[in-house]
């Protein structure tokens, strides 16, 4: 678990990198990209600043060099061209990740995988079947960066710090994800009862606005600045933080779901239990039944998009 690698080293891979590299969770941190001079410069970047951080070695290499891994990130994909549809864009994706997870599993066939390139739901299904590894050790990031995003919106306009908000986003990571709402607090102070203490006026109307504006975010961001990478680079250091230090955490990624919420058979974004063997339960944490309906429609999005995919 001293050793990590990272393939694909675009805006997301490149970010990813640095933050695992300047987290003093690894000694050494290996790029792979089918562009290696972009590897070499990226892993030189950072390795002029981790003087300022704990020690830690980064290095261009090949897949080879992924052997001794314990937890690898994949961070590379096509990006959607102009006209492309959805499904056309997953088939090359699936072609890109079919040959990573060929040149991985000859190599390495006991790390930690975490997905993180889009649409991760989808891709980590891929991940499991094409790698043949246990369910619980290819996760992808999940709605972790989602729900980072609810519990800052809610700490704004609620006026409290974001680590007090305990609320999930669940589901795909994606337009069908959904906030569990029943069941938010704030320490222990259930939001609901929160807002009429603090007398906010039409709460619902608050938490639905709070809700949209952390489903269309990345759209934001990228209709800004083009490309989304900083929040989702922090995401994967908690992540890579809980395997690492086999935590028990509970984070909401995503991994191969087993009749909890009456899904089977696909990866969704669910509150978790991560350690240092990947995913090790997933929690079947209360729902109303207006958000099990939306959970179980949203996995039948992802079931339907497979499908369509197959």
């Amino acid at each position: 678990m001293q050793k990590c690698g990272v393939i694909g080293v675009g805006f997301v891979g490149a970010t990813c990198a640095y933050t695992l590299a300047v987290s003093g969770l690894f000694s050494e941190v290996v790029l792979v990209d089918m562009n290696r001079k972009k590897a070499e410069g990226e892993a030189a970047d950072i390795n002029h600043g981790v003087s300022f951080a704990k020690p830690c070695f980064v290095r261009a290499g090949d897949y080879g060099d992924l052997a001794a891994c314990g937890l690898v990130i994949i961070a590379a994909g096509a990006n959607q061209k102009p006209g492309e549809t959805r499904i056309e864009l997953l088939h090359r994706n699936r072609v890109i990740l079919s040959s990573i997870m060929e040149q991985l599993t000859a190599v390495n066939r006991d790390a930690v995988l975490l997905i993180v390139s889009n649409p991760v739901d989808v891709l980590t299904c891929m991940a499991q079947q094409l790698s043949g590894f246990p369910a619980g050790h290819v996760i992808g990031s999940g709605t972790v960066l989602d729900t980072a995003r609810l519990k800052y919106l809610v700490g704004q306009k609620l006026g409290v710090d974001s680590r007090n908000v305990h609320a999930f986003i669940i589901g795909e990571h994606g337009d069908s994800e959904l906030a569990v709402w029943s069941s938010a607090n704030l320490s222990g102070v259930d939001l609901d009862d929160y807002c009429r203490i603090t007398g906010i006026a039409e709460p619902a109307e608050l938490l639905h606005h709070i809700y949209e504006s952390v489903r269309d975010a990345a759209y934001s961001i990228i209709e800004s600045k083009g490309a989304t990478y900083y929040g989702i680079g922090m995401a994967v250091r908690r992540i890579a933080e809980a395997i690492v230090r086999d935590e028990h955490s509970v984070l909401p990624v995503s991994s191969l779901i087993r009749g909890h919420y009456g899904v089977d058979g696909i990866c969704l974004g669910l509150p978790s239990i991560v350690g240092r063997n990947g995913v090790e339960a997933v929690l079947d944490i209360p729902l109303s039944a207006e958000e099990l309906s939306r959970l179980q429609s949203s996995a039948q999005k992802m079931k339907a998009l497979i499908q369509e995919l197959h």
